[in-house]
């Protein structure tokens, strides 16, 4: 028993996360160029124009994906958040930090491609929609908790701190996805990806979306090793350069 809670908890060891993830990147980097080639092109030039929305449709294969990664990039950055406070684990902390951007990034282009899209659709590039005025508020939580980190010098009151926001802005990130279900008035369409068949859109458009999806995905991780890898040196260089100056 002793040895399964040893196994589970070793990656949380800043030297053993940078050998797992030092061979993991390039792997996944292979499989996010493939499968991200794959699905784009296959969504954009290989499927048909909907009988409705034109050609826009095709939007979907970069605005559903970097959707659905700026809402579960903060759900996983409050986890992590939760075992830094619990646990105290420092990687978990700083993989919460290196994810802050990549999950900015993606709500930014989930709004602008989203404006894009309602625009000949709904006729306006933005409405306050319940699922569109959340994410503008997740927009901000996201910047709020950068700021943090960009603001104040790295220390474990900063990190609680840091984790405490990315709780609240927790309460946003849930209220995003499902907002739809919340508000049926509101104009944005229901949920694209749905286990129920009936609001599913057609398997001609569906299946690459999964591809785009994973590629994303497969992105987002290859992002966050990288990054990860990057705070943990950082942070070494700092505390050496403290021991230093104190000597």
């Amino acid at each position: 028993m002793h040895k399964s809670k040893r196994s589970i908890w070793e990656i949380a060891n800043p030297k053993r996360f940078v050998s797992i993830s030092g061979k993991l990147i390039p792997l996944l980097a292979i499989v996010t160029i493939f499968s991200l080639g794959l699905g784009v092109s296959w969504g954009i030039f290989f499927t048909p124009n909907d009988f409705r929305q034109g050609s826009a449709v095709k939007i979907i294969y970069i605005h559903v994906p970097s959707a659905f990664l700026a809402i579960n990039i903060y759900i996983m950055m409050l986890i992590t958040s939760i075992i830094w406070l619990v646990r105290r684990h420092h990687v978990s902390l700083l993989a919460a930090k290196a994810a802050a951007p990549i999950g900015l990034t993606m709500t930014l282009v989930a709004i602008l491609t989203g404006a894009i899209w309602g625009k000949p659709i709904w006729g306006t590039y933005w409405v306050w929609d319940p699922r569109l005025t959340s994410f503008a508020i997740l927009l901000m939580f996201y910047i709020g908790y950068i700021s943090i980190w960009s603001a104040l010098e790295y220390n474990e009151k900063v990190g609680d701190l840091s984790a405490l926001l990315c709780i609240i802005g927790s309460i946003f990130a849930l209220l995003s996805r499902y907002a739809v279900l919340f508000w049926s008035q509101g104009l944005h369409q229901g949920a694209s990806l749905s286990l129920d068949k009936e609001e599913n859109i057609s398997n001609v458009f569906y299946l690459p979306l999964l591809v785009c999806l994973f590629g994303f995905f497969s992105l987002f991780l290859t992002l966050l090793l990288i990054r990860t890898r990057t705070e943990i040196r950082i942070k070494r260089m700092s505390s050496l350069m403290r021991r230093n100056s104190e000597k």
